[in-house]
């Protein structure tokens, strides 16, 4: 086989490669997403809105509305939580009654004392004793109780003397429900017990949970913080309230990631803010000889009552554009923040295919060489 003929062949060979090949994709192009999106809500009916996000647009769509499947983020004052056990509805008390008396109405002849136990405190908070009646004990230190009671007494026994002991209840005990190594119930004794103090008595968290959020109901009323930043702020380790249920959980929040990304799958937030840009990251960054750096999409459904709204968006579906290759987009996508539900979408760039396919005539061309020389 001559040169030229030899040429012809790999000419021919390449043509035919160039018009059967067909490569599979793995993600869309930015052009197909955003075929007929609506960038001009007077003149264009299209059902999504596109924004280009830059420095100068943040601002624009910055106060729309969040979805956040969370509580709303409140947290408890200071106060609360006790300078000394004191007694309340659900606790049990047991009581010893002394006397120097031969016999009275409760103790028999030569008997010294009698033991009146499990008396429980009502949810009106008192007790009742044998002869001396109803004893509002709720509020009251054990001291002071004691005292109380001892009062009565005198009046059926004139030398009574009185011995009280406490068992706590659940309004004096906090409950330590889930995240930790050993949930339970924990009485709060003669101190302050704080929320820390708490996750400390119960082993500490479970595991590494992805950006962890505590939770305190407090009667019908439910607190959240991230757990980060009651570590952070000692003013927000607050004192707990008898009856208090406590529990951290991980961060509810999720991102989905698709196309020429280094992953594709659901993402937990892992931290209370999420830039576009450590979402990057935490996909595995986009596939450097597929993605488009020009075409990174976050795609958003915001609810429909928002939609309208002074400040608002004019479209429910919203798909932000980051051009990863100007500067003023990396640092306005370092200050985008990501929400529950978002889609990030690396597309995919136009020249994946080219590249394969001048790689096969590269090597064709090689393999010609390599005959040449034969």
């Amino acid at each position: 086989m001559t040169e030229i003929s030899r040429r012809v062949f790999l000419a021919s060979s390449t043509a035919t490669v160039l018009s059967a090949c067909s490569v599979a994709r793995d993600a869309p192009q930015k052009r197909e997403v955003i075929a007929g999106a609506d960038t001009d809500d007077a003149k264009n009916k299209a059902d999504f809105s596109l924004i280009e996000v830059t420095s100068d647009s943040l601002a624009s769509f910055a106060k729309w509305p969040v979805t956040d499947p969370r509580p709303a983020q409140r947290w408890p004052g200071r106060g609360g939580g006790l300078t000394g056990q004191r007694i309340a509805p659900g606790d049990t008390l047991s009581l010893r009654v002394w006397t120097t008396e031969e016999a009275s109405l409760l103790t028999r002849t030569g008997e010294r004392y009698a033991d009146i136990p499990n008396l429980s405190v009502s949810q009106s908070g008192h007790i009742t004793l044998p002869y001396a009646g109803e004893i509002h004990v709720a509020g009251l230190r054990v001291d002071s109780a004691r005292v109380r009671v001892e009062e009565r007494m005198s009046d059926i026994i004139p030398s009574a003397q009185v011995q009280l002991d406490a068992a706590i209840g659940r309004r004096n005990s906090v409950d330590m429900v889930d995240g930790v190594r050993a949930p339970g119930t924990f009485p709060m004794e003669e101190r302050n017990l704080t929320l820390l103090n708490l996750v400390s008595a119960a082993g500490g968290l479970e595991g590494s949970p992805a950006n962890p959020q505590v939770m305190i109901t407090r009667g019908s009323t439910v607190y959240r913080m991230p757990y980060e930043a009651v570590l952070q702020s000692p003013a927000l380790d607050v004192a707990l309230t008898g009856g208090d249920r406590v529990v951290i959980m991980d961060d509810e929040r999720t991102f989905t990631a698709l196309g020429a990304a280094g992953s594709q799958k659901v993402i937990a937030f892992d931290a209370e803010e999420l830039s576009a840009l450590r979402a990057v990251s935490l996909i595995g960054g986009i596939a450097d000889n597929r993605a488009d750096p020009r075409g990174l999409l976050i795609l958003r459904r915001y609810p429909e009552s928002a939609v309208g709204q002074p400040g608002g968006p004019k479209k429910a579906k919203v798909v932000f554009s980051l051009d990863l290759t100007r500067a003023d987009s990396l640092f306005a996508a370092d200050q985008f923040l990501l929400q529950d539900g978002d889609v990030v979408l690396a597309t995919q760039a136009n020249s994946p295919t080219i590249q394969r396919i001048l790689g096969l005539f590269g090597s064709l061309l090689g393999a010609g060489r390599v005959a040449s020389n034969l």
